[in-house]
């Protein structure tokens, strides 16, 4: 599954890297004077001098929502005398979505599947007494609301050791996301890859949970530690780049939502 997807989730998984190897290679030069708003088969096209972008795959991208076309337009616009993709988190998302997207979508809805099976809120640290409240508090709280609000109950498992959830949870998740169209689908994948949790990913996707609501319960552990050793520079540099793409996948679920 890991390799299916490789291509798919490029943008979340090594997406610092990437930003990293572009820092060392020659970025490519811009091209174009222009950039607008175009229509391409009924979607909106991003047109770079009248001619709409394409992705790596030499896909021509277009989008169903006349906002986010603009959005992409401005981060195109952003580019002065070279092209960085690290800069671009809404072009990396929308290309992936467009060239990966229908040949992809029943696999990365499997993948967040298998994410709720093994969820980063089911495991619970047993010491620390701090961290132990703050993971009751608020792990135990998104779990809390997702189950209510789906009829699911879960398995809390203290230690870092696997443990199957209850058979139903993957089922009931699958059911819930059975309907999303790329766009969602690769979103929630996306977010599910950020924060190791499809609980949280599908929460904020179906409007239980807020985005801050989100990043802080993902990262109580990285919060805590951080407390109580320090920041950690690269640590830093890190979760802004995944903040990017964070947003960028809210961006388009908000977008499409509201249209």
């Amino acid at each position: 599954m890991r390799e299916i997807l490789e291509d798919a989730q490029a943008h979340v998984e090594d997406g610092y890297g990437r930003a990293q190897k572009h820092q060392k290679q020659q970025l490519p030069k811009r091209f174009y004077k222009q950039v607008s708003v175009g229509e391409l088969d009924g979607a909106y096209a991003i047109l770079l001098d009248g001619r709409p972008i394409k992705t790596p795959g030499k896909v021509a991208v277009s989008v169903p929502n006349e906002e986010l076309a603009k959005l992409i337009v401005v981060e195109w616009e952003a580019q002065e005398k070279e092209i960085d993709p690290a800069t671009m988190p809404l072009t990396r998302l929308v290309n992936t979505i467009v060239e990966k997207g229908d040949e992809a979508l029943e696999d990365v809805k499997a993948e967040i599947v298998k994410f709720a099976g093994n969820d980063l809120l089911a495991y619970r640290a047993d010491t620390p007494a701090d961290l132990v409240a703050l993971q009751s508090k608020h792990w135990g709280d998104a779990m809390d609301v997702f189950a209510k609000r789906y009829d699911v109950s879960f398995n809390v498992i203290i230690g870092v050791m696997h443990q199957d959830q209850p058979p139903e949870v993957q089922a009931r998740t699958a059911e819930i996301i059975a309907s999303y169209d790329k766009f969602k689908a690769f979103c929630t994948m996306s977010v599910t890859s950020i924060t190791g949790s499809a609980i949280l990913a599908i929460g904020m996707t179906e409007g239980l949970f807020t985005p801050e609501q989100v990043l802080t319960t993902a990262y109580v552990d990285e919060d805590y530690q951080a407390k109580q050793w320090g920041e950690d520079g690269e640590a830093i540099r890190m979760r802004a780049f995944k903040r990017q793409d964070f947003d960028a996948a809210n961006t388009v679920l908000e977008l499409l939502s509201a249209s």
